[in-house]
């Protein structure tokens, strides 16, 4: 068990950081050059203790993406895949409100600029942000209609 102990240990110290979806765990323990067996044996333990819990990671990673560091719909799904996570899932994010928001804060900075010059930065900015086409320019238009 002592091979099992150490591998464990460092796969708590990853989940240590922040939450983690199990395909990233996996990966991290392949990484470290650990026997299919044991990883098998440290995902079972650490689900049946709830460290690991995917459904519980996408709601952290959306809350994250939508509060902290917002990003549009189409880049957070893609994060989710790339992290192991069916994106199937039904995702409740208006991206046009997030897309306003990031607008409204940004806009104050931009006062003097044309009309195409405005659209030109941030159109940029939101699709840096992972927003289509559409959301940015229905967004960019209300905010600047109303005179921000």
């Amino acid at each position: 068990m002592e091979v099992f102990d150490k591998f464990y240990n460092k796969a708590l110290r990853f989940l240590s950081y922040r939450p983690r979806s199990e395909k990233e765990v996996r990966e991290n323990l392949k990484k470290k050059k650990t026997e299919s067996v044991i990883i098998e044996k440290i995902i079972l333990k650490l689900k049946e203790q709830n460290f690991i819990n995917d459904e519980e990671f996408v709601k952290w990673w959306i809350e994250q993406r939508t509060t902290v560091r917002p990003k549009g719909l189409r880049v957070i799904k893609l994060e989710l895949k790339q992290k192991g996570i069916d994106t199937d899932l039904r995702l409740k994010i208006n991206d046009f409100e997030q897309a306003k928001k990031l607008i409204e804060k940004k806009a104050t900075r931009y006062k003097g600029l044309t009309k195409q010059e405005l659209y030109r930065k941030l159109g940029g900015f939101l699709s840096r942000r992972g927003f289509d086409y559409d959301t940015i320019k229905k967004s960019i238009d209300e905010v600047t209609n109303k005179g921000v």
